[in-house]
């Protein structure tokens, strides 16, 4: 049996319209044909996309899956749940919050920009015509945060407080600098370069930076005035409609419609726990204590254990993705083509943004996997954290992954390029910091300590985040309990939560996704042991095979792979 045309005719569809209706997202995959066109962000584009989406999830429901084969299948589901939480995501009307530090209108440009290149006269002439589009993208933005405060949906006003610094550094910065300017063009010598560069400038200076002015200040002027205070940032605070919002962002990143957030809490208390023995043994052996607060102590407190400065930890990283390139044969059968570059995250967003994250490479080839280290204030950063951040984020993490699904040409292009199915990617990325431990990668017991505090962060992420957003706790509440859970800086701390304020339920997806992957995986071996053996080489191609998943589906998938029909 073959996949029935319709399915394949119906995902190229919705596909196209995904394009179609975020470009600069066409732009980063390399698909250059939206290069003059930027998103449209009114309420107006919102209803209309939801429409298009339920027609079409309409006709998906109403195909005959009986003669799909086992990727057909896949397909059908991966594409009826994309489509349902699609539709309800636009229904809720997120963007009316979307004014925070990492989600934020403003974020998505300003941690994107550098990220774009201009391969070709042609691309590099439309972004310019992109460019002159930004200052009416954001005061798009601004009327949608007016239509949530008029329907009382205040945002936090940590998150506003982290916004607006992230538009201060960035209006403050060096406009030869500034990355709508500073993209790299077209190579082999194009001799319009020099005109095209006055131009970026020009709009950079005369458009883009007063929409960012604009912006900037309507959240100090308007927003800040009303957010809410430190006592009341998650979304149980708004209400039916914030536990709504809630409830449907619980679904979305971890793709159970049936694991809700008290659940969720419970699993996240047992695993903080569990960690305390694991801290003892490694404690024990490194530092000679098993006293979890001694350890915390030591890694925080020793200054031989962090950086002098950003080169070493450049080093660093390079060591560790280097490493775990040269293992990747003997525990993968598929290995991704395209390269991981290793860049810094800008200057002017690094005091606001995480340690590290992650882009893919681009689908024409143009531009490399980019793994964005944190160089900012490398003296308060632990040794320990390194190894297993780059193989969270690189190899085997997710460069592999996503680098993998891209490269998947017989799959529909949604499957391959989505981003959809956070608890299947974030719960990879999880899942191979501790397979680093079983490759060999980690150099000593200090890396394995940094393991054990990736783990402490994602597990805390299921209390806190579900404590913020469902059980009214206060940011002093978050940063209280993961400072006494997680070893690491209260600096790093606070950025941290305030992360998992402005992006409810997507903290969710990493221990969810890893908690999952490990089960199916032991499952899968208990059932091989007892027929000759576990093939994990050939696991781990079977997770990686089909592209982004729910979890549901990747259940789907290892189920067919463990008792083939």
């Amino acid at each position: 049996m073959t996949p029935r045309p319709e399915l394949h005719d119906l995902a190229a569809e919705y596909w196209e319209g995904v394009l179609t209706t975020f470009p600069t997202f066409a732009t980063l995959l390399g698909d250059r044909r939206f290069d003059d066109r930027i998103e449209d962000v009114s309420a107006e584009a919102d209803d209309r996309l939801r429409a298009s989406w339920q027609e079409l999830l309409t006709r998906v429901e109403a195909l005959d899956v009986a003669g799909l084969d086992a990727d057909g299948r896949v397909t059908h589901g991966l594409l009826r749940t994309e489509l349902e939480l699609g539709v309800e995501q636009l229904g809720l009307r997120r963007a009316e919050l979307a004014s925070d530090q990492m989600e934020g209108v403003h974020a998505g440009l300003l941690t994107s920009a550098p990220q774009v290149t201009a391969p070709t006269p042609g691309s590099a002439t439309a972004l310019v015509v992109r460019h002159r589009h930004i200052g009416g993208m954001l005061d798009q933005a601004v009327e949608r945060f007016r239509a949530g405060l008029a329907a009382g949906r205040t945002p936090a006003r940590i998150a506003i407080d982290r916004s607006i610094n992230q538009l201060d550094n960035y209006l403050a910065s060096d406009l030869a600098t500034d990355p709508f300017v500073a993209l790299a063009g077209p190579p082999g010598g194009w001799d319009g370069e020099a005109a095209w560069r006055e131009q970026l400038t020009e709009v950079a200076r005369d458009v883009i930076r007063p929409g960012f002015r604009r912006y900037r200040d309507v959240l100090e002027n308007e927003l800040l005035p009303v957010a809410r205070p430190d006592d009341r940032v998650g979304l149980s605070w708004l209400g039916d409609d914030g536990g709504n919002l809630y409830d449907a962002a619980v679904r979305q990143h971890t793709t159970l419609p049936d694991l809700g957030p008290e659940e969720i809490h419970r699993i996240g208390l047992a695993e903080v726990e569990r960690l305390a023995d694991e801290y003892a043994e490694v404690g024990g052996r490194l530092f000679g204590t098993t006293d979890q607060t001694d350890v915390f102590a030591r890694l925080l407190g020793d200054p031989a254990l962090r950086y002098d400065d950003a080169d070493q930890i450049l080093s660093h990283v390079h060591h560790c993705v280097d490493s775990a390139w040269s293992l990747m044969g003997d525990w993968f059968g598929r290995l991704p083509e395209a390269p991981c570059d290793i860049q810094p995250v800008p200057e002017f967003l690094a005091a606001d943004a995480p340690a590290a994250y992650y882009f893919p490479p681009a689908a024409d080839g143009s531009r490399p996997g980019a793994y964005c280290v944190n160089l900012h204030a490398p003296q308060e950063r632990g040794r320990y954290e390194t190894a297993s951040i780059a193989y969270h984020e690189a190899i085997p993490g997710h460069h592999l992954q996503l680098t993998i699904a891209s490269e998947l040409t017989h799959l529909p292009s949604f499957q391959r390029f989505s981003f959809s199915n956070t608890a299947f990617e974030e719960g990879w990325a999880l899942y191979t910091e501790r397979l680093a431990d079983e490759m060999g990668l980690y150099d000593d017991d200090l890396d394995r300590l940094g393991l054990l505090a990736g783990d402490s962060w994602r597990s805390c992420r299921l209390v806190v985040d579900t404590g913020l957003h469902a059980l009214g706790w206060s940011r002093g509440q978050a940063i209280d309990f993961m400072v006494a859970n997680v070893p690491a800086g209260i600096d790093h701390i606070e950025v941290e939560v305030d992360r998992y304020i402005a992006m409810p339920g997507q903290a969710l997806s990493y221990k969810v996704g890893q908690l999952e992957i490990q089960r199916l995986r032991a499952s899968a071996e208990a059932a091989a042991t007892a027929n000759g053996g576990f093939d994990l080489k050939g696991f781990h191609d079977v997770v990686l095979g089909s592209g982004s998943l729910s979890l549901p589906v990747l259940r789907e998938v290892v189920a067919t792979w463990t008792t083939p029909e």
